[in-house]
């Protein structure tokens, strides 16, 4: 019912295809196994080092975290950074259930056991954010530290819609995902206009280039791909994953950063997730839209090196 007819297709484009010249240290690209699936993955630095896993929101792919490479492998990680399942060079999985968080977290866990570590550093933006959140309570023994960029613990975004008018109004747009085949014709018409100007609308001046825009449409552009994007979001209401009892709670240390600026989420949804960290730390960026990962990429490579670093 909410598929296109013919069946998501395999992306394409290369991998070298969406790299631009931010990126120095060396990439590889690998097809990692993991969950029965095999997540594209951009793997960087020294495999003897820490692990670093970086995940990626909606409607990004790896590329939400390249200004972020270069500074993390200099400061001696190994980092590994996946296009999550239904994006761009990843497997496109065509049911609903496919993108429960069960299955994306799995997704993860795969990653490290496939780099050979016992353990990992996180950091998550946006829906990669949900699915760290999701990680951290239910599998804290697998993550040193998380760093959580610009998403809510999902109890805290339940508070605040009951009791926020206009936070429920700034989540609106989450209405129009939950349709059948109007989603995918409105945002992929007129060479994926809707998803642009969103980007553009929602970010500071410059943030985003017309290069950035030549590497997102390509992740975007294969048939199937935006009602894979939709599906993350539909499994909210029709394969809701809820926390295992007594298990709402990150133990581990966590830092949130969070944009004052961001247009979706308000600030006081990063300070009420606080409460579900028994050792969490809040960082605002004033300046800094929902998309801090390209607006101040070099103050949050910093935050999260120092925070990693931190005892």
């Amino acid at each position: 019912y909410y598929m296109y007819q013919d069946k998501p297709k395999r992306a394409t484009h290369n991998s070298t295809d969406q790299v631009s010249n931010k990126v120095r240290t060396p990439l590889r690209f690998e097809r990692v196994p993991t969950n029965g699936i095999r997540l594209h993955t951009v793997i960087a630095g020294d495999p003897s080092k820490p692990l670093v896993i970086l995940l990626h929101g909606f409607p990004e792919f790896w590329k939400a975290w390249e200004n972020q490479i270069d500074e993390l492998v200099a400061a001696g990680y190994y980092v590994m950074v996946p296009d999550q399942r239904g994006y761009n060079l990843s497997p496109k999985p065509k049911n609903i259930g496919d993108y429960k968080m069960t299955q994306l977290a799995n997704d993860v866990l795969g990653l490290i056991e496939y780099a050979g570590k016992e353990k990992a550093y996180l950091a998550g933006h946006d829906w990669g954010a949900l699915v760290s959140w999701y990680l951290i309570t239910q599998r804290p023994e697998k993550f040193y530290k998380a760093v959580i960029v610009s998403a809510p613990h999902s109890n805290a975004a339940a508070k605040l819609m009951k009791t926020d008018p206009d936070q429920r109004k700034r989540l609106g747009y989450m209405k129009l995902f939950m349709l059948p085949f109007i989603p995918q014709y409105k945002l992929a018409k007129n060479n994926f206009q809707y998803l642009e100007e969103t980007l553009l609308k929602t970010s500071n001046p410059g943030t985003f280039s017309s290069e950035d825009f030549r590497a997102y449409k390509l992740s975007w552009c294969d048939r199937g791909t935006i009602n894979c994007l939709m599906n993350w979001y539909r499994t909210i209401i029709f394969r809701p994953t809820r926390f295992a009892k007594g298990k709402t709670g990150a133990k581990i240390p966590v830092k949130i950063i969070w944009g004052a600026k961001d247009h979706a989420l308000k600030k006081e949804l990063a300070e009420e997730s606080l409460k579900y960290c028994e050792n969490g730390s809040l960082d605002v960026i004033e300046d800094a839209s929902h998309w801090v990962l390209h607006e101040q990429p070099r103050k949050v490579s910093k935050l999260i090196i120092d925070f990693y670093r931190s005892n």
